[in-house]
């Protein structure tokens, strides 16, 4: 008897232990640093990657294919350059 009560507590702290592992071994979310989508097909229905740092990467992949480029819309890097900033080695006059 005493065998078959060890046994039931075992499997107890095992299945109320084993959650609370794979929960504290999960980290922060990964930021997505890919900013642009491929969508593959005249009308997007061919599929999608969304796995290109730049515009142009993404062209390329779909040069030839009639597909088109789209932002990201999971995109979590660093805001894009709007141009405004000026470069630091300007001479000033």
């Amino acid at each position: 008897m005493n065998m078959a009560r060890a046994m039931k507590h075992a499997s107890i702290a095992a299945f109320v232990s084993l959650p609370m592992l794979f929960a504290s071994s999960t980290g922060p979310a990964a930021a997505d640093p890919y900013r642009w989508c491929a969508q593959y097909g005249p009308d997007g229905d061919g599929g999608t990657n969304c796995y290109f740092l730049t515009l142009e990467q993404c062209q390329a992949a779909v040069s030839g294919n009639g597909g088109f480029c789209t932002p990201n819309n999971f995109y979590t890097g660093p805001a894009a350059a709007d141009g405004s900033r000026r470069s630091r080695n300007r001479a000033t006059r």
